[in-house]
């Protein structure tokens, strides 16, 4: 099953997407990748969820990546006494650690850690940013506030504070136990919410400790400020734009997600441009015209994969939703101006004998009639590193690691192949890489391809031989020395 396309598919599961057959048609449809919220639903639910995976995994003989998105901390108000009231703007209005049930002038706000980081004039954002309150005053248990802009706060409506870092842990008790759950689970990529800082990352790492690669989301002012060292720290990137939407001005996010996905691509990790992409689909079989050209302008920035949330969770049409992204992507996939733009924002990155090895495989491939490039893999790094470059012909990656082959299925441009045993000798490798080119339908026996590994075999990071080999094998026995 050939994907026409460079860029990944991440589609959310949910009540609409709760079945063997939902998932096997959503995977059809182009989904890549699974994402499993585990800020709803119990273990239980998503051990059904993973296990249906599997099986569809096991079913069509292709690796599947599962990604378990960790809630993170969660800061709401409290309850009113009359279940809502209206704040009009100009009214004061008080945040406290009080109990009792909040009227028009005061609601509990149980987070003490707020209240120990604001400074006078720190905004409080409300309900998604509807409400914008300014902080007039405040001590360890209250804050007296302005109301900005008005409109109507309700229970638990959740609370927003952009402009400070919070002594908050991007870990809560509960995700410390969805991370072993979904670890011993066996999912392939993390996503930490609420990251503000690298240190929350390494967190997550050590509690990982390499069972699932960790994928950071941004979506805090804090993370933008200091992603430089969270991208070193992180497996790979999220930018969750409806959050940075509330926490920053809307005109700030496109630039934003626009140096990001930059700066991953550089850093050969990959990055998923997320949330309200194709929102419209939740309730109808179409998209609007904007949505479709907001997930064509992620896939002209480079961005290894785009990201459906409620679309595939809980709309009423969600394999339309994966056929419309995976549609939209194929399109860009064949715009001649697609390759210029995805060419002239190329970085060129030659530190390392790997940077050097994938560098000329691309530039080979692009100068002559090559069909693939084939990369064998242990940790993933050398198909990664390809991807980096972003070439004008497939990527097949060979392991014989399951977990590898099903992380890599986040990446560019990468279809991944597994290889029955360690590979040993680099003409075992290169006739592997022939059958899975002739395999995949990309190549025949008349085409060449690139072949990169690394010797000695089955070392992580040895990268360091590159050939141009035929697929026909009487050809590779023929020409090859040993």
């Amino acid at each position: 099953m050939q994907r026409h396309r460079n860029v990944k598919i991440v589609a959310t599961l949910g009540p609409a997407s709760n079945d063997y057959d939902m998932i096997r048609k959503l995977f059809e449809a182009g989904a890549d990748v699974f994402r499993i919220n585990m800020s709803h639903g119990t273990h239980e639910e998503h051990r059904a969820r993973h296990e249906m995976i599997r099986r569809v995994e096991r079913d069509l003989g292709r690796p599947i990546a599962v990604l378990a998105d960790l809630q993170g901390p969660k800061l709401r108000c409290g309850v009113f006494a009359n279940g809502a009231v209206e704040l009009e703007e100009g009214n004061e209005f008080r945040f406290d650690l009080d109990k009792t049930p909040g009227d028009a002038t005061r609601v509990q706000l149980p987070h003490k850690e707020i209240f120990a980081a604001l400074e006078k004039g720190t905004s409080l954002l409300v309900n998604d940013g509807k409400i914008r309150l300014r902080v007039k005053e405040f001590g360890a248990d209250y804050a007296n506030c302005e109301v900005m802009v008005g409109g109507t706060i309700s229970d638990r409506k959740g609370v927003n504070v952009p402009e400070v870092v919070l002594p908050l842990a991007a870990l809560t008790e509960k995700d410390r136990k969805d991370l072993e759950f979904a670890c011993e689970l066996g999912v392939d990529w993390l996503a930490l919410s609420f990251v503000q800082r690298a240190s929350d990352v390494e967190e997550a790492r050590r509690l990982a400790n390499g069972r699932a690669a960790v994928l950071s989301k941004i979506e805090k002012p804090s993370a933008v400020k200091d992603f430089e060292a969270i991208l070193k720290v992180s497996d790979g990137i999220m930018i969750a734009r409806g959050d940075l939407g509330v926490e920053l001005p809307v005109q700030a996010v496109p630039p934003i997600q626009k140096r990001l996905v930059h700066a991953c691509r550089a850093a050969a990790k990959p990055v998923i441009v997320a949330t309200q992409m194709l929102e419209s689909m939740i309730e109808s079989p179409v998209p609007t015209r904007a949505e479709v050209s907001d997930v064509a302008a992620a896939i002209y920035e480079g961005t290894d994969a785009v990201m459906l949330s409620a679309e595939s969770a809980a709309g009423n049409y969600p394999v339309e939703a994966v056929k419309t992204m995976d549609a939209v992507a194929t399109e860009v996939n064949l715009d001649p101006t697609y390759r210029r733009v995805i060419e002239a924002s190329r970085l060129i990155e030659r530190r390392t004998v790997a940077d050097g090895i994938v560098s000329a495989a691309r530039e080979i491939a692009e100068a002559t009639d090559i069909k693939a490039i084939c990369c064998f893999t242990q940790s993933g790094t050398t198909a990664v590193l390809t991807a980096r470059e972003r070439p004008r012909v497939p990527i097949l990656a060979l392991t014989p690691l399951e977990g590898t082959a099903r992380r890599l299925c986040l990446s560019w441009g990468i279809s991944c192949h597994m290889t029955h045993g360690e590979v040993d000798r680099f003409k075992i490798a290169v006739v592997s890489a022939a059958r899975a080119a002739r395999a995949s339908g990309i190549a025949g026996d008349e085409d060449q391809i690139v072949v990169i590994a690394g010797v000695p075999f089955n070392v992580p990071g040895t990268t360091n031989i590159l050939r141009v080999a035929p697929c026909a094998e009487r050809l590779i026995f023929a020409t090859d020395p040993e």
